[in-house]
């Protein structure tokens, strides 16, 4: 794996989210304000986290990371292609007939994509069943889950809490991509879920609460995670949907629509303008 300085990860970011526009705008579909949100995160994971090899894509003793969450899966693919899975002229191809970038990821289109997902809150019933299973065998990778906070409406997660506390999966860190949206409002507004981290708590989970673009604090919380064997964690983590973009910020609108060409180059100017000013700092 790459691993990048804080600055890196930063500049990484940017570039990821700049991919994120381009290809969500021109295939004209797709879900901009979570797929920039979970960003941070996710460039976190490839890059300084997991432990996992691009050139071994199936290496058995790979870090797996579920993205429970696929409609973000914008974000996935970026990351991917920048950490070498994939050649990153794919990225042109998203959402297109016949192409392995699918609007939802699909487990075997692509190298370093573990599972098929779309029907939100199985992303991490699918990650605890990997969890057991490398406890049963004694395997010493680690498995990370991303989910949607509005996901979280559906039972079946509840379901996969409860069993990941029954068998203490401690090999198991889910980070909850807290941003308070949803394709019909704020979250609080169409099914409150707060308070949240006493929720998990309840359910007997370790739990930290972070702020999701601050890249220490991913870091720390990981490392915390990584060394906790009572139990799985919760990394909650507060983020801005549509982040990096001005517009788009905070605004439960983009969930799930593509930018015009005049946003996307309005966009596109304030990412680049950001990562020009990476150099000054």
């Amino acid at each position: 794996m790459k691993y990048l300085s804080t600055q890196g990860l930063k500049r990484e970011a940017n570039k990821v989210r700049q991919d994120v526009i381009k290809m969500i705008t021109s295939v004209g579909s797709g879900h901009p304000g979570g797929s920039l949100g979970i960003v941070d995160v996710m460039v976190a994971l490839y890059f300084r986290i997991m432990n996992h090899n691009p050139d071994k894509p199936n290496w058995k003793d790979r870090d797996r990371l579920i993205l429970s969450s696929g409609h973000t899966c914008p974000a996935q693919y970026a990351a991917l292609a920048h950490a070498g899975y994939f050649v990153s002229t794919k990225l042109s191809k998203l959402r297109k007939l016949g192409s392995p970038l699918q609007g939802h990821p699909e487990k075997g289109k692509l190298p370093g994509i573990e599972t098929t997902s779309g029907p939100l809150g199985c992303g991490l019933a699918q990650a605890v069943g990997i969890a057991l299973a490398a406890r049963m065998d004694d395997a010493r990778f680690r498995i990370f889950c991303i989910t949607s906070d509005g996901e979280h409406d559906s039972g079946n997660h509840w379901e996969a809490v409860m069993a990941a506390n029954k068998y203490k999966l401690s090999n198991l860190t889910l980070f909850v991509d807290r941003n308070r949206i949803q394709i019909d409002g704020p979250t609080e507004e169409v099914m409150p879920l707060d308070p949240l981290v006493e929720k998990y708590k309840a359910f007997g989970w370790h739990v930290l609460e972070i702020d999701g673009h601050n890249f220490e604090e991913i870091i720390k919380a990981s490392d915390e995670a990584r060394a906790c064997y009572q139990g799985p964690t919760a990394i909650i983590a507060k983020i801005v949907p549509g982040k990096g973009v001005s517009f788009m910020e905070g605004d439960f609108r983009w969930h799930g629509k593509a930018p015009s060409p005049e946003e996307a180059k309005q966009a596109l100017k304030e990412l680049v303008d950001e990562e020009k000013s990476y150099g000054r700092k």
